[in-house]
Formats: structure tokens, sequence, C-alpha cells
């Protein structure tokens, strides 16, 4: 089952599962390996149609360096394999894949070019990445900002280079890239994008900058007439809040009066009044009796 858009069931970790798995293998026996899982056109058409796919699960490099490749590889794939899955949803972003590999095949097919290499990763999604996600910054070495955008240029200058100037394998990369991207064009095209919120709907800023400082200016008074306790300003105060009370909003129940809160939510809320009126009749002073003296200061 493959899921719709803005969900996924992680079939990114199947990738990175046989990224591992593959390198394991390649490091029981490299010759065994490249005569079974290498991309070549006459295996292929003689019934070994794996090759198609399994020639993209393999690292460049030798010794530690291929190691590292190892890496970079899983890195890359989860940090952007996982962003565009959940994006488009399992089913589309294995199209994806499909269609690159396939298309890389196909080219070295023609060309009758021997494959061995993750073109997948470093270049079709990278540029797919780039372009869904172009503010995407990468911190290379954990310190150096780079954005994504630069990352996926100078990843097809150099695979550009690679066409006239480098291995004919290059050649099938650039073939694969350009089937991906233009798949990824076409769902462009037909994905339905979210919906951005009325602005209808957001209240003004200057009518919710008013409200907050009115209310905060309230919500002073209330303190200073409660720390005095003053019966008479706590009932003029409660009376103001009650004239201002906006039928409908919802207030949270039981209400809660906290406007010391550092997000102002508040002070910022129409319930603010009906709160506040609530507040001042709980904590309303005792009314001081008439026969009552005042106590003469010291």
């Amino acid at each position: 089952m493959v899921r719709k858009r803005g969900e996924n069931l992680r079939s990114i970790f199947v990738l990175l599962f046989l990224n591992v798995a593959f390198f394991l293998l390649e490091r029981q026996d490299p010759q065994k390996f490249r005569s079974l899982f290498a991309f070549e056109r006459d295996a292929v058409l003689g019934g070994q149609w794996w090759r198609v796919f399994t020639y993209q699960f393999t690292q460049a490099g030798s010794g530690w360096m291929e190691l590292l490749a190892l890496f970079v590889t899983l890195l890359l794939l989860y940090m952007m394999g996982s962003a565009i899955e959940e994006e488009w949803g399992s089913g589309r972003f294995l199209t994806l894949f499909i269609v690159s590999t396939l298309g890389s095949a196909g080219f070295a097919a023609l060309l009758d070019i021997p494959l061995l290499g993750t073109y997948f990763i470093f270049f079709t999604l990278l540029f797919v990445y780039a372009a869904e996600f172009p503010q995407q910054t990468f911190y290379l070495f954990g310190a150096m900002p780079v954005r994504v955008r630069i990352l996926a240029a100078f990843s097809a200058v150099v695979l550009i280079y690679g066409v006239f100037a480098g291995a004919p394998s290059n050649l099938a990369a650039l073939g694969g890239a350009v089937a991906g991207y233009i798949y990824y064009l076409l769902q462009r095209m037909t994905l339905p994008r979210p919906e951005k919120p009325a602005e209808a709907e957001l209240p003004p800023v200057n009518v919710m900058d008013t409200l907050a400082m009115r209310n905060g200016v309230r919500y002073a008074a209330m303190k200073q007439a409660l720390h005095a306790q003053s019966a008479v300003d706590v009932d003029r105060l409660a009376t103001q809040c009650e004239r201002e009370i906006v039928g409908g909003v919802n207030v949270c129940p039981p209400a809660d009066f906290k406007p010391e809160h550092s997000d102002g939510y508040c002070i910022r809320c129409e319930g603010f009044a009906e709160c506040s009126t609530r507040f001042l009749r709980a904590n309303r002073p005792a009314p001081m009796p008439p026969d009552a003296e005042p106590q003469a200061l010291v």
C-alpha cells in the first residue's frame, strides 16, 4: 500500500538498508560483486534483469574512502530523501528513483557503457531537493553554511564537465538526472499545493496591537487595585470589563487569568474582558465595616 502525499511508509529506510547490505556484500568479494551486480547490457539482455537496479547500490573509492562515501551517501539519502518522501508520498518518491535509475541504464544500454555507482543520490535527488527546498542550508564540516542550490549547481557543473572530459558513465548519469528532473516537473504541475490561509481570517495587526495595549493598561490597574485592597476600584474595573465582554468567544475553561505569560496571549485574547471580570469578582476584597476607624499613621 502506497500512501498519498503528506504520508509515507518510510520507504527511505529500505533504500538505506540496501546501501548498507550491498556495501557489506561488496566487502566479501569485490570482483564477484561487480560480476553479479554491475549494469552490463549483454547480461541484462541475457536475463539478469536485477542489474538494472543493483548498480546504484555501490560506493566509490577504496578502503576508508569507501567507508566515508557510504556515510555521505546514507546521510544525504536520509536528509533529502525523507523530506521529498514526506512531501510527495512513497509512491511518487519511489517512482522518482525508478525513473532516474532506468534513465541512466537506458543511456548506458544505448552507448554500451557498464555502470556501477550511486548516481541517483548525488545528482537526481540533489537536483530535485534543491528545486523543492531552495532555501535549505547545509553546514559543511558542521560550520560552513552553504545553500543547497549552490551544491546542486556545483554538482551540475561537475557532471557536465565529466560528460565532455571524464568517463563515459557521466553521460548515463546525466541522462538519468534529466529523466528524474522531468518527472519532478510533471509532478510539480499535478500535485496540489497547500492553500495559504485567507488574509481575511487573520485579524489586522493594528487592531490586535490596540487591543493588547488597552488590556495591558487595564491589567496594570487591576493589579494596583487588588494590591491596595480597594473594593471600590475593583468594582469599577469589573463593571468596565463586564461592558466589554465579547459574546460567543470561547474562553478557556476554567477561566484562567494569566497575562503575565511571556507570549502575551491573554492580553491579546478577546476573552480577556470576561476572564478579568471573573477574576476581579473572585478576588474582590471584603468591604471595610462602616464603624471601622482608619489606623493612625506612625
